[in-house]
């Protein structure tokens, strides 16, 4: 049986950027594939923190991610996500590649962010952006939203000062004009970006502006989440998947635990953005929350995997 190719985190940011990451799952949503239909995630408990799995298959390929979350590893001074990506073959199942789950993770979670502003935002001038957290998807977040809108200035809200700081010298390495602010600087945002741990809001909804996009993506817990009912409330929603969204986007569950919103308060999913089968109405925020898709997964370590066998 042939070595399975190995695709490290450089690797992996030398193949990949963010602006071909988001055209990749554009072209699967395109081509009519169909995210409801996609393999649940499953989690599992131990003494660590929680393993979870995310098996899909599509095309040619099948392939599952693995992923450790340790929420003790802070303390101890190693990353909080651990796990590897498991691509393969999808006609006889024969191991293809081994990816680092962290990095994949790290190029996915904001493609599919960068996906939704391509659909919900203006392209016809620079946007305000404010980023919520100082950790790698913030980062990562940043770039992405430069592949595809321009900015004109970031604001970076993080709880962790230093780290504020040096989210906001890196974009001004980017040659965008940036500082750090507070949770009232959404007030001034056209973009708002969530890339927390946060289990409770972030931010008071109400001063959110109409037409003003915002974007979460830090849980894909049914009790968590980084914005509030009041957003929610005021929102156009939007999500991956209505099912995925529905089972696991607290974001949107506690609302409606609340009795604030029913299940048909949301709008449209990714696939109606792409194909432009949905368009944003004037005069409210558009609300954007993603949980994170195996298929999504699957898509880039398929794109991964044939950009490092050609090189």
């Amino acid at each position: 049986m042939t070595t399975p190719l190995v695709i490290d985190a450089a690797t992996t940011a030398r193949l990949l950027g963010p602006a071909a990451a988001t055209d990749v799952l554009a072209d699967v949503l395109r081509a009519g594939f169909d995210p409801d239909a996609a393999p649940h995630r499953t989690s599992v408990p131990v003494p660590a923190g929680e393993i979870l799995m995310m098996p899909a298959a599509f095309d040619s390929y099948a392939g599952v991610k693995i992923v450790g979350v340790a929420p003790g590893n802070a303390a101890r001074g190693l990353p909080r996500i651990t796990g590897s990506y498991l691509l393969l073959d999808g006609t006889d199942l024969r191991p293809l590649a081994l990816l680092d789950g962290p990095a994949l993770t790290e190029l996915r979670t904001p493609a599919v962010s960068a996906l939704a502003v391509r659909g919900l935002t203006p392209a016809d001038r620079p946007l305000r952006l404010l980023l919520f957290g100082s950790g790698p998807q913030a980062y990562a977040h940043l770039e992405a939203v430069l592949a595809v809108r321009e900015v004109a200035e970031t604001v970076v809200v993080a709880r962790n000062e230093a780290g504020g700081r040096a989210l906001a010298g890196y974009a001004r390495s980017l040659g965008v004009p940036s500082r750090t602010g507070t949770p009232a600087d959404v007030a001034g945002a056209d973009l708002v970006v969530c890339c927390t741990t946060a289990r409770e809001p972030l931010f008071d909804g109400t001063l959110v502006a109409p037409g003003a996009t915002v974007v979460a993506v830090g849980s894909h817990e049914p009790e968590a989440r980084e914005t509030d009912t009041a957003l929610v409330v005021r929102s156009e929603v939007y999500v991956e998947s209505r099912s995925a969204a529905l089972r696991e986007a607290g974001d949107l569950l506690v609302p409606m635990s609340e009795g604030a919103i029913g299940p048909g308060h949301v709008t449209g999913d990714l696939a109606e953005l792409v194909t432009g089968r949905r368009t944003p109405e004037e005069g409210r925020p558009r609300f954007f929350k993603s949980v994170g898709m195996a298929w999504e997964d699957l898509a880039l370590a398929t794109a991964l995997y044939l950009a490092a066998r050609e090189g």
